[in-house]
């Protein structure tokens, strides 16, 4: 493909992106002067493509509202976010056109793709799971690397060693080895969790704190066990944080998850306390019963408000802090009540 079709078709693109751009600026996102950017323009309308002049101090070209373009031209990173976002629309429940529509979509992003980035492509979503929490957080979410994304897609699908350079979230940098099992998409956030091997354990890294991923030579067996978003939830419950918190919550498994999720707290269930005996057989997860609560937290305030929303009976078995938290939130609800 010659040059000045190359920059017709990036003209195209921009004026695609929407709204009115100047000619000064076509021209400096093209390297070209304004004289050229016009004969581009020109080359255009002889496609039959309607780019409109638009007058004025703010003037410059834009298309005409309603045009059908042909087809997108996506970088690496592009057509990676669309295929992300469709895949993880469809599994969210978030696409309005329904599940065929989302699936042609892919097909067809697919199908125009290098083939060596449509391997890369499909071998990330061959190892990309969802956990059930979407995000409750507002805000947006840091992305990862696309090519730390893909390089340690293919490690996880051809069990390959990856070395990887990680920022903690104390802002402590290592370089360390991971025999990665899977990648998963948690709460608005990506996640790679696998074996350390220098020290034999699980770990879970942040893949936007990753900031470069190397595949090395050799292989590992892929463990048996949990899968690779059930190792996240998990590790999320039991990881080590600043506080402890030990709840005794009366209520039925169901009304207590909604709000202390898994990926938040662990629950006992079938364990008797001092408030009655244990549950017998036929009892379900919809049985109200006093079910014992443990999770860990950087910071406690939060909880008071979680807590107050459950409309259960609780008691607090640990930390002291946590107690007065509560009292001093019940507090301030009551003086809010009194002044209205």
């Amino acid at each position: 493909m010659s040059r000045p079709t190359v920059r017709v078709l990036t003209l195209l693109e921009l004026l695609q992106s929407g709204g009115t751009r100047t000619v000064a600026e076509l021209a400096d996102r093209l390297g070209v002067d304004a004289r050229t950017v016009r004969r581009y323009v020109d080359q255009l309308l002889d496609l039959d493509v309607p780019v409109e002049s638009v007058r004025g101090r703010y003037g410059g070209y834009r298309l005409a509202s309603g045009y059908r373009l042909p087809p997108l031209m996506l970088s690496d990173d592009e057509a990676l976010a669309v295929l992300l976002g469709l895949v993880a629309g469809r599994r969210a429940g978030l696409t309005t056109a329904g599940l065929t529509a989302s699936e042609t979509a892919s097909a067809k992003i697919r199908r125009v793709l290098p083939r060596h980035l449509a391997h890369r492509l499909d071998t990330l979503l061959e190892s990309l799971a969802f956990t059930d929490r979407p995000t409750d957080q507002p805000g947006e979410f840091a992305a990862p690397d696309a090519g730390v994304l893909l390089t340690i897609a293919d490690a996880v699908r051809h069990r390959r060693p990856v070395s990887i350079r990680y920022t903690a979230r104390d802002g402590r940098r290592s370089e360390r080895t991971l025999h990665a099992y899977g990648i998963v998409a948690h709460a608005g956030r990506w996640y790679v969790t696998g074996v350390d091997p220098e020290i034999g354990e699980d770990r879970t890294f942040r893949l936007d704190r990753i900031a470069d991923a190397r595949a090395l030579t050799g292989s590992f067996e892929a463990p048996v066990g949990p899968d690779p978003a059930e190792r996240v939830v998990t590790g999320f419950a039991t990881a080590e944080y600043r506080h402890e918190v030990t709840l005794r919550i009366h209520g039925t498994v169901e009304q207590i998850r909604a709000r202390l999720p898994a990926t938040v707290a662990s629950l006992e269930e079938g364990v008797p306390t001092v408030e009655e005996d244990a549950p017998t057989a036929d009892e379900d997860r919809g049985t109200e019963r006093w079910l014992r609560v443990e999770l860990r937290a950087e910071r406690l305030d939060w909880l008071p408000p979680v807590l107050a929303s459950l409309g259960r009976p609780f008691v607090i078995e640990r930390p002291d802090e946590l107690r007065d938290l509560v009292i001093a939130f019940a507090e301030r609800l009551t003086s809010y009540a009194r002044q209205a």
